[in-house]
């Protein structure tokens, strides 16, 4: 299997499975001398874990994580730093579960093409690697970065706009901050989480899942973070983005809706404010040229809903290839936008770092003087 690492020059590799022993993280790029340890790494992962609130999965995963490697008496070395999480509930009623729908193509998981790909050796344990449970992995890392950033005043927040059909109202960063993480749904706009979780709890009843949005806004990015043409700093969140299971889709700004504006309406314009360069809108969303212009980048998500549901659907059972019914029963979350906000963040800060530090390494060896321009 390939592909398991993200990023250039902060390097994050993960392994692990669903039902495996463990996860784990390598990251290749940590600075040293960052004060960091466990504690600081698990309040990240306590925000995505499961078995919290009637909105996600009962599996009654710990997520407690270990550094094994690259800290020294709480302080990194400058060598790869290691994160370990142990699997801890994986009772042999629900391995069994998978073994006897093994052979069957769950509707919206990977059995079919992971078969393709990787034959009869395919893990079909808990979906394997394909799990949703590899994005604790995701946001450990992304909690390192969270410090490294904070170090240069850049903040990452995400939330959920919308699920199940209900909408959030359009909310500040400072708006998202005072109510951050305040219920079950990481809604900050309480009227509408109340209905988000009133309707989500309502298609949990009828078997079924629920979709959603989420949007997170990094503030304090410099500008200048961005390289033209291939590696623009939004084709590397979207790429971090997209590579989380349940996302369908990403927009920068106004996205989509920009085929509706004018070129008038869809423009950011700038102006001169305390001697900088700022912009009276952010409709690019923070990137523009695939560079930051020194606004809050703002993302948005589209998660799908939880493919595992508990109505009988068709499929096929790939050892027989024969058409067949499918009756779910194992565990799963009635929406997974809740839990899904903490690796959004995560995806943003590793992005987000990782083009900090090939800018600032680029910029020192081109020495160019941005003072002209308020830089």
């Amino acid at each position: 299997m390939l592909g398991n690492t993200f990023g250039r020059m902060f390097r994050v590799t993960a392994c692990g499975e669903s039902y495996g022993d463990a996860l784990v993280a390598i990251l290749d790029g940590t600075p040293a001398g960052l004060a960091i340890d466990d504690a600081y790494i698990q309040k990240e992962l306590d925000a995505r874990r499961p078995g919290t609130s009637p909105l996600d999965s009962p599996r009654k995963e710990t997520d407690q994580v270990h550094i094994f490697a690259g800290v020294r008496d709480g302080v990194t070395t400058g060598a790869p730093l290691g994160m370990i999480i142990y699997n801890v509930d994986r009772q042999d009623i629900h391995v069994k579960q998978y073994f006897d729908v093994k052979d069957l193509i769950r509707p919206g998981h990977a059995e079919y093409t992971y078969n393709v790909k990787y034959g009869k050796n395919a893990d079909w344990c808990g979906a394997g690697r394909a799990s949703g449970r590899e994005t604790c992995m995701r946001v450990a890392a992304g909690a390192v970065a969270k410090k490294i950033l904070a170090k240069y005043g850049i903040e990452v927040l995400g939330y959920v706009k919308e699920c199940a059909g209900v909408r959030a109202k359009d909310l500040t960063f400072d708006e998202v901050k005072a109510n951050y993480r305040s219920n079950m749904i990481n809604c900050p706009d309480e009227e509408a989480a109340a209905k988000m979780i009133e309707k989500v709890l309502e298609i949990k009843a009828k078997g079924d899942t629920a979709g959603g949005v989420v949007e997170v806004i990094a503030t304090g990015v410099p500008a200048g973070l961005g390289e033209p043409v291939f590696d623009k700093i939004n084709a590397t969140i979207a790429h971090g983005m997209m590579s989380i299971g349940s996302v369908r889709g990403v927009e920068f700004g106004e996205g989509f809706n920009s085929t509706r504006l004018t070129g008038s309406e869809c423009n950011d314009i700038p102006y001169v404010k305390d001697g900088k360069v700022a912009f009276r809108t952010n409709r690019a969303g923070g990137v523009e040229g695939g560079i930051t212009n020194g606004e809050d980048i703002v993302v948005r998500v589209a998660v799908k809903p939880t493919a595992t549901i508990s109505i009988d659907q068709d499929t096929v059972d790939l050892s027989k290839m024969e058409n067949t019914k499918l009756a779910a029963i194992t565990r799963r979350d009635p929406t997974i936008t809740a839990r899904a906000v903490a690796v959004v963040e995560a995806m943003l800060r590793i992005a987000i770092l990782d083009h900090l530090m090939m800018w600032k390494g680029y910029d020192a060896i081109q020495d160019v003087d941005h003072s002209e321009i308020g830089l």
